[in-house]
């Protein structure tokens, strides 16, 4: 009976201990809770009810009261090897001999025991002993006796630690008995729940006095750091501190973070140190991950920062904080220590400008010219469209860049190019952002150059070097990077100077600079290290202005470029009258627009030698570009009869012949014949003949979907070799 309730009373118990440690759970707690709250030894006073199962199970009260000390291991305080006596008194409720049975024992074990720490307040734990003793029964006989047991037990721990030194515990055990001497009545399993209370020896880990402060804070240096630079930081050292070790123990696992409150979800992880000796020092770069919110500030903001410490001593997990104090400045400042910072004020995915440039190609895409490269008619209209709004260069007042440039601890002013957009003037950096951008959400990469005290920008115009001149013949009007030719504009000169006049003079400023002292940065390069300024998006309202204005300057700087690119081809023409240099006329000529020209002087070329085939292939192509397919496909066909006839015809023209007849069927939708020329061209050039391979996809979808993509290429191939 007794033994039920028992059991009903520790049943409740463990329940409450249960739900009391729950909600402990979600409190942040250190890592190692067992080593972090251990104690050098603890000491139980226990009382236990014990429950035997066999014949007597129902005749005896059995009582145990018993103290235990463990020992946490130093390396693994959840290990503790224990040492109990007890003291257990078995009450005869028989009725006809109550006291004959009466008896008691006294015993003496070791055991080893496991615990593990859930929370501050809650433990669970598991426990085996084995012990030796003695009973003594003095109603027994006539005179008292007594003789030699042993026994062993097993059993689970649940503690609720209300505070570090003290816990109370429930104890469901089960043990088995064995008597060594001739009274073996009592032998055989008993089970029990027992209640104990517990004093751990040591220093609460959480009191003030024994914080661990093992480290000592020196020499911090936390520049200005600047809102523009956000994700640079994540990965880039700004500043340092060093950190001693003045304890004298050695500390482990030591981590050093960077946070910010209100600019940071989180403590940014700015270094690791696995093990700092007594007395080492460290000196740590420091790092650090912003969120958008910095974005939102404006001018100079003071913040208080802290360097946050966590590390391990003897297994105790410890903090130490260390605030600093610096200034954080708004999205449009930054110092000149890197010129490549340029590029995190480039913001090719702001859609408001990415919808302006849109919608000027767009406008404007009846101009383009399809023998000239498409990227270098695009940025020619797109610096034309700025002009029209009323974009203009306006120096900066406070700081412009003549004067910061290469001032390292002076503050620079660049405005986004939204805000560039919305104001209508800009300094020479500020208009550099803006153009870039504006090239860079259309797909066309772009540079920032810098000369002594000035910035401004190139872009790829989407030509080859080797064939520069059919942009310019002047070489040094161009800038060659590889295998590419970039185009210097001096875009300070925008609303005020023709486009042929912002290139000439960018070309100007870059080749008196000594080559020492300009430098040119890919933006997209810049942008690896300086991402761009990350933007709220907002409609910008703009008033986008005549496109009748913005393609008539086009069609103005068109015929001013084409007129110096054929000037030279002329004058080729009349010193040496080759049909080449004919040839060469009209293959400029057909690329600028020149019909006209471009057939006077394919007709010429073809008049002086009856086997020069480049100028008969070329006249095809020159009524393609005007769009006069069916002359072309005349054209190419009669080009294709002299192929046939002619054994020495380079591979390389043939093919480009074919790859012109496929297209021009193609554009006549004879699909069959398409397909049927692109197959001949592709069995003698296959890689060039896979990059306009939607000519072998009929009229399909897909084939017109490629088509249309295939616009950023040549529109049609030109022959000049034979």
């Amino acid at each position: 009976m007794f033994g039920r309730r028992a059991y009903r009373y520790s049943f409740f118990s463990i329940l409450v201990l249960t739900l009391t440690g729950i909600p402990v759970f979600a409190q942040e707690q250190p890592k190692d809770l067992n080593g972090y709250y251990r104690s050098p030894f603890a000491a139980s006073a226990e009382y236990y009810s014990w429950t035997p199962f066999g014949e007597f199970s129902k005749e005896y009260q059995i009582l145990e009261a018993a103290t235990t000390l463990r020992f946490p291991l130093r390396a693994a305080p959840s290990f503790q090897p224990l040492v109990r006596a007890a003291f257990l008194r078995f009450d005869s409720l028989d009725t006809e001999f109550p006291e004959k049975w009466d008896h008691f024992y006294a015993t003496f074990g070791l055991g080893f025991s496991y615990s593990s720490r859930f929370s501050k307040n809650f433990e669970i734990g598991a426990e085996a002993l084995g012990a030796v003793g003695y009973s003594y029964y003095d109603k027994l006989v006539d005179v008292p006796v007594g003789y030699p047991i042993a026994l062993g037990s097993a059993g689970l721990r649940l503690s609720l630690i209300p505070s570090f030194n003290l816990s109370v515990d429930v104890l469901p055990q089960a043990r088995y008995l064995h008597s060594l001497g001739d009274v073996d009545r009592f032998n055989g399993l008993s089970l029990a729940v027992g209640f104990a209370a517990t004093y751990r020896f040591g220093q609460d880990p959480d009191a003030p006095q024994s914080q661990i402060r093992s480290i000592r804070f020196a020499d911090a240096e936390v520049p200005a750091l600047f809102a523009a630079l956000q994700s640079y930081y994540v990965n880039n050292p700004f500043g340092k501190i060093t950190v001693k070790n003045v304890d004298t123990r050695a500390i482990e696992d030591v981590d050093v973070l960077f946070y910010q409150a209100g600019y940071m979800d989180s403590p940014t992880p700015s270094a690791r140190v696995e093990r700092m000796a007594p007395g080492e020092s460290k000196t740590v770069e420091i790092r650090a991950s912003f969120n958008e919110k910095v974005f939102d500030l404006e001018g100079v903001t003071p913040l208080t920062g802290e360097i946050v410490v966590r590390y391990n001593r003897d297994g105790r997990p410890a903090e130490q904080r260390q605030t600093v104090t610096y200034d954080l400045h708004d999205k449009g400042s930054l110092t000149w220590t890197d010129d490549r910072k340029m590029g995190s004020f480039v913001t090719p995915a702001d859609s408001g400008i990415r919808n302006y440039a849109s919608y000027v190609r767009q406008q404007a895409k009846a101009e383009i010219l399809q023998g000239v490269a498409e990227p270098f008619q695009t940025a020619i209209l797109l610096y034309h469209a700025l002009g029209e709004i009323g974009i203009v260069y306006q120096i900066d007042p406070t700081s412009p860049f003549t004067q910061v440039k290469g001032k390292n601890s002076v503050v620079d002013s660049v405005s986004l190019p939204r805000d560039t957009l919305k104001r209508l003037t800009g300094d020479c950096d500020d208009l550099t952002a803006l153009y870039s951008t504006m090239l860079e959400t259309v797909g066309i990469e772009t540079a920032f150059i810098t000369v002594p005290g000035h910035i401004y920008m190139a872009f790829n115009t989407g030509v080859s070097a080797r064939n520069f001149a059919q942009l310019h013949p002047d070489r040094s009007r161009l800038i060659i990077i590889g295998d590419s030719v970039w185009l210097p504009v001096e875009i300070t000169m925008i609303g005020v100077n023709a486009f042929t006049e912002a290139w000439r003079y960018g070309a100007e400023e870059w080749n008196k600079a000594p080559a020492d002292a300009r430098g040119l940065y890919k933006t997209r390069e810049a942008q690896a290290i300086y991402r761009p300024v990350g933007l709220r998006q907002t409609d910008l309202g703009l008033q986008y202005g005549d496109m009748g204005r913005v393609a008539q300057s086009f069609r103005r700087d068109i015929a001013t470029i084409g007129e110096s690119v054929l000037a030279e081809a002329k004058k080729a023409v009349k010193d040496r009258l080759g049909k080449q240099d004919y040839n060469r006329l009209g293959v400029l000529a057909a690329q600028w627009g020149r019909y006209d020209l471009a057939r006077d002087a394919f007709t010429t070329a073809a008049s002086m030698d009856a086997s020069y085939l480049s100028p008969r292939i070329n006249l095809g192509s020159t009524a393609f570009l005007s769009k006069q397919y069916a002359e072309a496909k005349r054209a190419f066909e009669a080009a294709r009869e002299i192929v046939k006839k002619l054994a020495s015809a380079k591979p390389e023209t043939k093919a480009a012949l074919f790859l012109n007849l496929g297209k021009t069927y193609f554009e006549l939708k004879d699909f069959p014949a398409a397909q049927s020329s692109y197959k001949a061209a592709e069995e003698i050039d296959p890689a060039n003949a896979r990059k306009f391979s939607y000519i072998a996809g009929g009229g399909n979808s897909e084939g017109v979907a490629r088509a249309s993509e295939a616009v950023s290429g040549p529109a049609i191939l030109f022959a000049e070799g034979e």
